[in-house]
């Protein structure tokens, strides 16, 4: 006897993925047909307001100085800002960093706890003129009760950073302490730390480079070695040009003891 198939439609104005039973009763093609079915992408109405430099920055450099870490290090480590997460059931939200470990990089339209196997390890919002309502109190109680392992929230404008971290088996978070000016994550494996209105991480003492300053490096490095290019190149033409002047005098000497051979015969 077939089984009847699952039916689980995607509401356009508050979409959600299927509880986990549900999602557990589906085959692979229904799971496939809600997976394709949960937006990607929201009407500005419906999702963030637009975002400036001040918020939109600092998002983008996290995840880029925390990219070439972790690719440096060999470290597999998922990161997306502003990507749609769908826990079962639950209202989709899009922190403005997520950070997931060992799981496979790649390009990702949303995040899917149920076809993932796994939920968000690390969330990351930044503060500059929005709601501190929404970031302070009701993503440290709806994280939490979703088991995010921590949430950090920078302040830029106030030039503040929290972090909390989840107390396992209870669903609630308690404050990362400061440590010298620092927080640790745990996730991460790194320290989080403010730079003036910057945020930083940091492996030790040392802050980790974000992508302007490799590059800086990188040019610096480059005009250097062009530098040097350009000395041995000097230095090549000169010791050629003495080469030469040897030459025509080793020339002008043999051709001078071939005239006095020549006179003495």
């Amino acid at each position: 006897m077939e089984r009847a198939p699952v039916s689980w439609v995607v509401d356009p104005d508050d979409p959600r993925a299927p509880p986990q039973e549900i999602w557990d009763r589906m085959t692979p093609e229904e799971r496939e047909r809600v997976l394709d079915a949960l937006p990607s992408e929201f009407e500005v109405s419906e999702a963030s307001p637009p975002e400036g430099d001040f918020h939109f920055n600092p998002k983008v450099a996290a995840r880029d100085t925390l990219g070439g870490y972790f690719q440096r290090i060999g470290r597999r480590v998922y990161l997306a800002c502003e990507l749609p997460v769908y826990y079962p059931a639950e209202r989709m939200f899009a922190p403005d960093l997520i950070a997931v470990l060992d799981v496979e990089i790649k390009e990702r339209a949303h995040w899917s706890v149920s076809a993932e196997g796994k939920g968000v390890d690390l969330a990351l919002e930044i503060l500059w003129s929005g709601r501190s309502k929404k970031d302070l109190e009701d993503n440290v109680a709806r994280y939490a009760s979703l088991g995010i392992s921590e949430y950090f929230v920078f302040d830029r404008r106030r030039r503040q950073l929290r972090g909390f971290r989840l107390v396992q088996g209870s669903g609630r978070y308690q404050p990362i302490v400061p440590q010298e000016g620092r927080l640790t994550s745990a996730v991460l494996a790194l320290d989080l730390g403010l730079d003036g209105d910057r945020l930083r991480f940091f492996h030790g003492q040392d802050a980790l480079p974000e992508t302007r300053e490799l590059l800086d490096r990188l040019g610096a490095m480059v005009g250097d070695l062009e530098a040097r290019i350009e000395q041995t190149e000097k230095r090549l033409d000169e010791e050629r040009r003495r080469a030469d002047e040897a030459e025509r005098r080793l020339a002008e000497a043999l051709a001078e003891l071939e005239r006095l051979k020549r006179e003495r015969g």
